[in-house]
């Protein structure tokens, strides 16, 4: 028997979700809501569906508003595939590639938000339910968001397509709600891959959210949620993992792409931890902890700094520079921990130019512990490594894998500023490494083979 809490897009009597599927689901969960209207029948009542998207492509004209709870919108593949690395190859070459387009369960997000409106108006999948329960139990699993496009910015700089701005968002969630999932999907070419405000039990994992302005964003409150095993690479304006006023979030496992104006964002979290991660970056300010973090754990993480080596790229950065440092902690009682920090930079690209780029800085608070921290700086000669690339895989591959012709590159392991005291840093800087009032702060010096 089948369940009539089960459908199809491609089979709904209403619209046609090859001209609009934000019509089709609409109408869905309308159907949803006038058959489920006893709250308790029997200690039961409003079981919600699943939603089937199948494979195909499939425009999105009508924003998709979701105001009930139990409710999955799942499909066949994520359908990812680099709109960056299409649109920034000449005409001529993509004329022979295999695929060119994201495949998979594919929407493709063609809503045009107007200046001024709501940032929400941009979204393809809105979630919002006031009142009593909070909305729970909301997924989306196994297909792909595409934004299809970015538009010029305005700044008169920038290829249209490369600057991470178009007003669209993939899913945002404007209510408090409980244990919403959101696994398996594809989401690219979006100014905002998720925004969720007030999240509890909030589970991000083994996504593949890239080439979006931001990725990740949780905004407002929340508590006791998990970003793990994702793939996720923003651009150079926003962020990759962000974190605002929350308790008890665990990110983990997370492999983060470069371009990123940050890796791990965090403003005013508290108790959470940043585990087994790893960040690859071609700017400073990977990890941020801002706004009075306190008692966040960052520790067997894999930090590595370099540069952009694929041509089209090169001319974007976050704005910051190297005294930033690359780990930046502004709050009481932080753990930084066996983490391994490289950084690999020509010195001509260190802005300001001279200067000693800054690993990890300790920016204000107290009682920070910074311990068995192994930060390798090393720079190599422009003729080192083959420039001429003109593949986006094989520059950022080749720049991986080079290693035999770096040599050692003088920086601050640990700088510790005035405004920040009573912080204990063992073995992971020389002596000659660190910057920090002795008088105020407790220092042991990682050993020096042969001294």
């Amino acid at each position: 028997m089948l369940s009539n809490h089960y459908y199809d897009v491609t089979k709904w009597n209403t619209g046609n979700p090859c001209e609009d599927i934000g019509e089709v689901i609409n109408s869905i969960i309308a159907d949803i809501k006038s058959r489920q209207t006893e709250a308790d029948n029997n200690e039961g009542g409003k079981p919600g569906a699943a939603i089937y998207i199948p494979p195909g492509d499939y425009p999105l004209m009508t924003q998709v508003v979701i105001d009930i709870s139990y409710l999955k919108i799942m499909g066949s593949g994520h359908g990812f595939t680099s709109s960056s690395i299409r649109f920034n190859t000449p005409k001529s070459e993509v004329a022979n590639w295999h695929d060119v387009w994201p495949g998979g369960s594919r929407i493709l997000v063609d809503i045009s938000p107007k200046v001024g409106e709501e940032e929400s108006a941009g979204a393809a999948f809105y979630v919002k339910r006031e009142g009593e329960p909070r909305i729970s139990s909301v997924e989306f699993a196994d297909f792909c968001i595409d934004g299809l496009h970015f538009v010029d910015d305005g700044s008169g700089k920038n290829d249209p397509e490369n600057t991470y701005t178009n007003g669209k968002t993939g899913i945002y969630i404007a209510s408090a709600q409980d244990s919403f999932r959101i696994t398996g999907m594809g989401l690219l070419y979006l100014e905002h891959g998720i925004t969720s405000y007030y999240a509890d039990a909030l589970s991000i994992h083994d996504n593949f959210i890239a080439e979006c302005g931001n990725c990740i964003e949780l905004r407002g409150a929340g508590q006791a949620s998990k970003i793990t095993d994702n793939l996720i690479g923003a651009g150079y304006k926003g962020y990759s993992i962000y974190a605002q006023n929350f308790g008890g979030l665990l990110v983990t496992a997370n492999n983060v792409f470069p371009r990123g104006s940050s890796s791990v964002h965090f403003s005013g979290v508290v108790r959470s931890s940043v585990t087994s991660n790893r960040f690859h970056s071609f700017y400073p300010g990977m990890l941020i902890l801002s706004d009075n973090c306190s008692e966040v754990l960052v520790s067997s993480n894999h930090f590595l700094r370099d540069h952009e080596p694929w041509a089209p790229m090169q001319g974007y950065d976050n704005g910051l520079d190297d005294l930033y440092g690359l780990l930046s902690v502004s709050g009481n009682n932080n753990s930084v921990i066996a983490n391994h920090i490289s950084e690999t930079i020509e010195t001509q690209y260190i802005r300001p130019s001279g200067i000693k780029p800054v690993i990890i800085r300790i920016v204000s608070g107290k009682g920070n512990y910074i311990s068995d921290n192994h930060i390798v700086a090393t720079t190599e000669t422009s003729e080192a490594r083959d420039k001429t690339t003109a593949s986006c895989f094989d520059a950022q591959v080749g720049a991986l894998l080079t290693v035999d012709a770096l040599r050692p590159l003088d920086v601050i392991a640990v700088q510790v500023e005035k405004a920040s005291r009573e912080n204990t840093v063992l073995d992971s800087a020389t002596e000659a490494q660190v910057i920090l009032d002795r008088t105020l702060n407790a220092f042991r010096a990682t050993p020096v083979p042969g001294a």
